[in-house]
């Protein structure tokens, strides 16, 4: 046996990169989308010039927003939606960085549409993203996902900017194949996108919030107890109380994606231990195993949690002991 497998935590990690928590937010971002793609189909079966639409998601990091993105589009893409060419229409998606101009965009664009320019080559700026409009046009790519896409803007001149920026709108405008776009990213991406009205005009915005208590202490509940019933681990009566659920949401910073991955460790751990039942104890490992912290310092243990682990610090202790 492979001491760097764990069988357990694989399977579990196997079983739930299927499964999907489906929101209010995920039904609300599935009609967006549809009546942007929509709109679109429409504009190419008219024939006319036309300017295509997004979506802009922002929210904290481990909000979910990488997550729900691209499981829309994934199941945008199953749904397998004619183009008037008679090809399927699909979505791409590339993930950004820092590192990368117009240029390197353009190759990482390219990528995403699995049609490689090499490195050597002498390709100008203009050329790449041209080759991009051509791929995605026969390939019938009407949209690309981009995701964090505020680092492409951090510590860049603001001249630039703005260039990235019109460009981002530019290939919205684009005559001959116009793109929806997606942005994902942190909350300061909205500062850059309203930098550039005529790109935030094109786009239907959507702030993921963070868990309010105790509005939310039902949704809690439920996500808690259908990944326990979908990873076949029932749930001990000890975590069917707001104490727990107060807990588990400080545990996770109130953001929902850290909030399911914490949930999925503790499911995980649980499979580890053979336990008949999830209980605190595997979220204490969980947060034990990704801290290093005792297990008497953690938000489902200690008594001063509240205060002890702060919203804005992920997994890291406010004050000490």
């Amino acid at each position: 046996m492979n001491p760097f497998i764990i069988p357990e935590i694989r399977d579990t990690a196997a079983y739930f990169s299927r499964q999907h928590y489906q929101f209010d937010r995920s039904i609300k971002l599935q009609t967006a989308l549809a009546e942007i793609f929509s709109r679109h189909l429409g504009s190419l079966q008219g024939g006319g010039r036309f300017e295509a639409e997004g979506l802009l998601v922002t929210g904290k990091s481990g909000s979910g927003k990488s997550t729900e993105i691209g499981h829309l589009v994934t199941k945008f893409n199953d749904s397998k939606a004619m183009l008037p060419s008679g090809m399927p229409a699909r979505i791409a998606s590339c993930l950004l960085d820092g590192k990368s101009g117009w240029k390197g965009l353009g190759r990482k664009t390219a990528k995403a549409l699995e049609y490689h320019i090499v490195d050597s080559s002498r390709a100008t700026q203009d050329r790449i993203w041209e080759k991009v409009i051509i791929q995605a046009k026969l390939q019938g790519i009407v949209g690309i996902h981009y995701d964090e896409v505020q680092h492409i803007f951090r510590k860049k001149p603001e001249a630039d900017v703005i260039a990235t920026i019109d460009s981002f709108k530019s290939l919205m405008k684009n005559q001959d194949w116009p793109l929806m776009l997606i942005f994902t990213g942190i909350d300061e991406l909205a500062g850059y996108i309203k930098s550039e009205p005529q790109l935030f005009d094109l786009m239907t915005n959507f702030h993921f919030d963070d868990i309010v208590i105790p509005d939310d202490l039902q949704t809690i509940h439920e996500i808690v107890g259908s990944y326990a019933i979908d990873g076949e681990v029932p749930v001990s009566p000890d975590l069917a109380g707001e104490d727990f659920y107060r807990r588990l949401s400080h545990a996770a910073a109130f953001r929902w994606g850290l909030l399911i991955r914490i949930t999925l460790d503790a499911i995980g751990s649980a499979c580890v231990k053979q336990a008949s039942s999830l209980d605190r104890e595997h979220f204490i490992d969980a947060w034990v195993n990704k801290t290093q912290m005792p297990r008497f310092v953690t938000p489902f243990t200690h008594n001063s949690y509240e205060t002890m682990f702060r919203r804005d610090n992920p997994f890291l202790k406010a004050i000490d002991d």
